[in-house]
């Protein structure tokens, strides 16, 4: 009888433990909704929908940082910056965006104009922002966009499991900086600049990491350049690269859906 009362005991614990992995995990986006990257953005948040639907998780959107303070931020496992720009925070939500990073209270995940730094529209610098993205600043970028062949560096990172060694990305502003990340994150992937197409003689920076993480920091990170055209999730890499950066730096493993269920 009690070796019984031991197993169900046993069982009643193990079914605790999974019940409290497989509880879903709340998402927060800020993401852009005007200018020039706004089809990225709906894009992008049509193809994070049915990710979550599958997957078992949920995603709130803000469109500005007004919500954001501690308690607002403490709602969330994974904070996922959708193009959306490092200044015209309000103070309140800048600090509590570095008390969220730098004491681990949640995941991150930054695309594109999150490495716009230096002073635009009348805004400083955001200097601590700087150093989380490996002491960089902004330099100039292709406005007239090119194809650029992306090369993983790490294949053993969670981030780039299932992703090719290298994917070919068909449009992009391909940011440059002041200097290389390099010596202050961990590089995950890099532009091959000489895959240009049209090439950019003037628009290059020789190293030039586009995925890292900041193992620096608490929080799990990590920050994907690749963020301009809506037909980036037309790219079955790109897309695995997005779904890993979700799982990875919200701590989760990803749940398989109703259809992988039944196939099973």
């Amino acid at each position: 009888m009690k070796k019984i009362l031991l197993l169900i005991g046993i069982a009643c614990v193990s079914l605790m433990a999974c019940a409290q992995k497989q509880k879903p995990f709340k998402v927060l986006a800020l993401y852009e909704n005007g200018g020039h990257h706004v089809e990225y953005s709906k894009r992008a948040k049509v193809w994070l929908n049915g990710l979550a639907a599958q997957k078992g998780f949920t995603v709130d959107y803000i469109q500005n940082t007004d919500k954001i303070d501690d308690a607002f931020l403490g709602n969330y496992q994974l904070f996922i910056q959708l193009d959306y720009a490092p200044y015209a925070w309000k103070d309140k939500a800048a600090k509590a965006f570095e008390r969220y990073i730098s004491e681990g209270r949640g995941g991150w995940i930054g695309f594109h104009h999150a490495t716009l730094l230096g002073e635009f529209d009348g805004y400083p610098m955001w200097g601590w922002y700087s150093q989380f993205m490996g002491g960089i600043r902004w330099k100039d970028y292709i406005a007239t966009f090119a194809k650029g062949t992306v090369n993983v560096e790490d294949k053993q990172h969670p981030v780039m499991k299932g992703v090719p060694a290298s994917l070919l990305v068909q449009q992009e502003e391909w940011y440059t900086y002041d200097k290389s990340p390099r010596p202050n994150v961990h590089v995950l992937a890099s532009v091959d600049e000489a895959t240009y197409n049209p090439r950019q003689a003037k628009v290059t920076m020789g190293d030039h990491p586009v995925v890292w993480t900041n193992p620096h920091y608490k929080a799990r990170n990590v920050y994907i350049f690749m963020g301009h055209s809506p037909n980036l999730f037309d790219n079955p890499a790109y897309t695995k690269l997005f779904s890993n950066a979700v799982f990875w730096a919200a701590g989760a493993s990803p749940q398989p859906s109703q259809k992988e269920r039944e196939q099973k």
